[in-house]
């Protein structure tokens, strides 16, 4: 079977093509200062202003969180900062098939991917934290789970590393032991 020529009926006669915008002259360092030390000024300002200023996209569970919390929006959004530059380097390594760069690649992406996820949603879901995925993330109890059966019957179910405010701590592997 023969091919058919395509034929076109649109009609592109009357396009132009958008102005060309005049490239900006390049500022110099005296300039640079005195334009951020404005733009700092007006922030301020608007921070001032409005409280919410900054905090677009943020969940409001992280609004208010004191400075000093582990998992303050501002500590986080460094965090990405950190670990978007580990990914850079990572790409690179990965062009040089440097042995175990994927991996790594793959996990800091992961990383910043839960790190965004969080400050939308207000929920931390990965096991570990801190610039460099280094510090590791204690569970705490909210509500109490009680053996039904068995020999420890009615007795409260603990896990080691557990956090339980019944005690106002972590539950460790000597008050396991002292328990059996």
């Amino acid at each position: 079977m023969a091919k058919r020529k395509i034929v076109v009926s649109t009609d592109n006669s009357d396009w132009e093509a958008p102005k060309r915008r005049k490239p900006r002259k390049p500022m110099s360092e005296d300039q640079r200062a005195a334009a951020a030390e404005r733009l700092a000024k007006v922030r301020e300002k608007k921070r001032v202003e409005d409280p919410d200023y900054g905090k677009a996209g943020l969940h409001d569970s992280l609004r208010d969180l004191p400075d000093a919390h582990n998992l303050h929006p501002d500590k986080i959004k460094d965090w990405i900062k950190i670990q978007k530059d580990i990914i850079k380097t990572e790409r690179g390594a990965v062009r040089s098939k440097i042995k175990g760069a994927i991996a790594k690649l793959a996990t800091a992406e992961a990383y910043v991917r839960s790190m965004q996820k969080y400050l939308r949603t207000g929920d931390w879901d990965n096991l570990f934290f801190g610039p460099y995925e280094d510090k590791k993330v204690t569970y705490r109890c909210t509500a109490l789970g009680y053996y039904w059966y068995g020999p420890k019957k009615g007795q409260v179910k603990r896990d080691i590393g557990t956090y339980y405010p019944d005690l106002g701590g972590v539950w460790t592997k000597e008050m396991d032991e002292d328990d059996d």
